[in-house]
């Protein structure tokens, strides 16, 4: 039989009671335990003093009082990457556990339902708000927030509002190394799947995959830009698309690492070897990049540490609203990135351009053969 749970005593002192003894209020009380430093020093001394003579032990509650209530930060999400999915995830619910914070995660992937989403986290009273790609670059989501008065910070775009932080990668100068990586191995007919074309970090790589084609002295084949949208079904067309070209590439560079992986499945479908016929670049270096065989190439965009960031940058600007400090509601970080080598990249297979003399020998030999017989 289980023995029944003790009653908490009646004497155990709560924060209230260190507010009374000091003579101030409980968020005062709450300010001190935090080390916040907006508090005079005179109260400081006081609150210190009741909370040694009541000897009041702070519960984890009270430590996330800061001014009010528990901090809650939502993460309203729509991207097709269930990899870079997971990845944000794990960076975002890391640092909320390190700063004692909520998360509230909200699902927005039907057009139309973006209102919705967000009036559903607003009334469960969230102090900021993470928008990873694509809701960072919509105008619908971004015009809904303008006026809520609440921290916000997109995710991998490179043109946040004034009034939003941002944390994102260098996409345009990433897209470069890649592509120029792919001509320092000997590739000349270098394809490209583009990304989402309404978010702006798709923009920003195909801006940086033609540039290394300009310095390369390639030229820019429309024919070699297939249109992806992030997802492992469209990376499936593009490819398909990319391989059906009368002189198709010799290499791919897809703009995340879902699609590169559908390129590879549609090589082996083909018959071709990766890389030895066919070479295979991806974006994110999530999970799948080595999760596939071959496993990809890819520029890893630190996804895991950038939503760490935001969720810092969100929790000290909320405290800073809550202290009436000044917060900084326009700072934009870049993370840096980092071009990964596996096993899907190599030089390109070479190929006779010329007929060997030896060839016209032979046909010669069977010509003669069949006219003796």
């Amino acid at each position: 039989m289980k023995e029944p749970r003790p009653r908490r005593q009646r004497n155990v002192p709560t924060i209230s009671d260190v507010a009374a003894k000091a003579g101030v209020s409980p968020m005062t009380v709450s300010r001190v335990i935090n080390h916040e430093a907006n508090v005079r020093d005179e109260t400081r001394r006081r609150v210190e003093a009741a909370i040694t003579a009541l000897n009041y032990r702070p519960s984890a509650a009270a430590r996330t009082l800061a001014g009010g209530d528990e901090i809650r930060i939502g993460l309203l999400y729509s991207n097709p990457s269930f990899a870079y999915l997971s990845a944000l995830l794990v960076g975002s619910l890391d640092q909320a556990s390190r700063a004692n914070v909520q998360i509230i995660v909200e699902k927005c992937d039907e057009e139309g339902t973006e209102g919705a989403a967000i009036e559903h986290l607003l009334r469960g009273r969230i102090d900021g708000l993470v928008l990873p790609p694509p809701l960072g670059d919509s105008q619908v989501i971004l015009e809904a927030l303008a006026d809520c008065d609440i921290p916000i910070v997109a995710l991998s775009t490179g043109h946040a509002p004034d009034w939003a932080m941002s944390v994102s990668i260098d996409d345009r100068q990433a897209a470069y190394d890649m592509t120029r990586h792919l001509g320092s191995l000997g590739h000349r007919r270098i394809g490209f799947i583009t990304g989402n074309r309404n978010l702006t970090a798709s923009g920003e790589r195909l801006e940086g995959y033609r540039a290394a084609l300009a310095d390369l002295n390639l030229a820019d084949a429309p024919e070699l830009i297939a249109e992806g949208l992030f997802t492992y079904r469209s990376g499936l067309d593009a490819a398909d698309q990319l391989l059906e070209l009368a002189d198709p590439p010799s290499a791919i560079f897809a703009s995340n690492d879902d699609m590169a992986a559908a390129a590879v499945a549609i090589a082996h479908r083909r018959g071709l070897d990766v890389p030895g016929d066919l070479t295979v670049c991806g974006f994110d270096d999530t999970a799948l990049a080595t999760t596939i065989w071959p496993e990809l190439t890819t520029i890893r965009q630190p996804v895991t540490d950038m939503s760490r960031m935001a969720v810092d940058l969100l929790v000290r600007e909320i405290k800073a609203r809550k202290a009436d400090e000044t917060g900084v509601p326009s700072q934009h970080l870049l993370a840096e990135y980092e071009l990964i080598r596996r096993q899907s990249d190599a030089a390109p297979r070479r190929r006779p351009t010329v007929r060997s003399p030896h060839h016209d020998v032979a046909i010669q030999i069977a010509k003669h053969a069949r006219e003796a017989l």
